[in-house]
């Protein structure tokens, strides 16, 4: 009896020891991680068994069994697929809640309002998440935006400009998707016709909007100044004027990769559908991912007499009704850039010819 006394007291003894090492290794931090982190890539469909182990392998937990018991006493929360991220040292159980909550390693990526599917693809490698090449294979491809623009011949306009958490290695076709089914949500809300989403209904076919928008957005970036901006260019469609709009110029050139920067008068003869100086109406697409705040200025622009616009060195414009106006506003322009005040000073009033230099009467005069 004293033998099967001690043979249980023993086996209570290591069962004991065995249940405090699974506790402290769940509950205690565990790992020396280099400097760069670890990243662990659940696969779906994986098991607890298969998480723990490899989760172990990695060096993230200190024993399997001990992380896969654990899982199993909770058996509501399942185990997400996806890329996680460990840099420091955490507890068994902070790992297992990490995973179960899919907090996937993300970082995040913004496109800015007015850039172009070439901006995005150049920061994109920048930032190390896919090549340009991949990136603009899939803008290119308009079939996602078929349904509401059938002529559109890329996804450029409709890449919506937002902040995108992305994973260490996304892929561009689910990246595109992503950026235009921001587009979809934000042009519900923009576009007062609910049961037309392309816009027609109100005489403003969606591909024209967005295209309008994006020679908004790349013309000015003051918010104020967008309905103005919109105005004159639908002024001088109606009046049958040629655009002139430099942006569309620097997007031809774009296209065929010869922008350096730099925009010559000898570009303005380049020949392309794209060139607002040689070709009238809109371009045959957007010229960049416009915002929320251009969309709604190209659906509906300001009522105004102005036909032109010139910068005026502060990031805005200065607005004319007729030509006279604008060589006047190209005037004021010039004067700045030479870092004089936009309009002369008044002239000094005549002087008085019957009065001497020191302004005294003369003799004879009459006051």
């Amino acid at each position: 009896m004293k033998f099967l006394a001690r043979v249980f007291l023993l086996l209570l003894l290591m069962g004991a020891a065995a249940a405090g090492y699974l506790w402290y290794c769940v509950e205690e931090p565990f790992g020396t991680y280099p400097a760069e982190g670890i990243f662990v890539d659940i696969p779906h469909g994986a098991s607890r068994r298969t998480v723990a182990r490899q989760l172990e392998k990695e060096g993230v937990v200190r024993s399997a069994i001990a992380f896969e018991i654990y899982a199993r006493r909770h058996p509501k929360r399942t185990l997400q697929a996806g890329e996680y991220f460990f840099d420091h040292a955490i507890s068994g159980k902070d790992v297992f809640s990490t995973i179960a909550s899919g907090n996937v390693y993300q970082r995040p990526f913004t496109v800015r309002e007015g850039e172009t599917m070439f901006d995005i693809a150049r920061e994109l490698e920048a930032g190390k998440f896919m090549t340009a090449d991949d990136f603009l294979l899939a803008a290119k491809n308009p079939e996602l935006i078929h349904d509401l623009v059938p002529q559109a011949e890329t996804l450029e306009g409709f890449l919506f400009p937002a902040t995108y958490n992305l994973p260490r290695q996304p892929v561009a076709k689910e990246l595109v998707a992503e950026m235009t089914q921001k587009f979809r949500e934000q042009w519900s809300q923009i576009d007062p016709a609910k049961s037309d989403p392309t816009g027609v209904g109100h005489g403003h076919p969606l591909l024209s909007t967005v295209t309008l928008a994006s020679l908004v957005e790349r013309e000015t970036p003051k918010p104020e100044e967008r309905l103005l901006v919109a105005g004159v260019f639908e002024n001088r469609l109606k009046k049958g004027m040629l655009l002139q709009c430099d942006p569309t110029v620097i997007y031809a050139l774009e296209q065929d990769g010869r922008y350096n920067g730099l925009l010559t008068t000898k570009d303005l003869h380049v020949e392309s559908p794209y060139n607002t100086y040689m070709h009238g109406g809109l371009p045959p697409g957007p010229i960049g991912n416009p915002g929320a705040i251009s969309l709604r200025a190209a659906l509906a622009p300001a009522q105004t007499p102005y036909l032109y616009f010139v910068a005026n060195t502060q990031g805005g414009h200065f607005f004319g009704a007729t030509l006279a106006e604008h060589n006047q506003n190209v005037n004021r322009y010039h004067r700045l850039l030479a870092g004089q005040p936009a309009d002369p000073p008044p002239a000094p009033p005549a002087q008085d010819s019957r009065k001497n230099p020191q302004g005294k009467k003369r003799k004879g005069s009459a006051r």
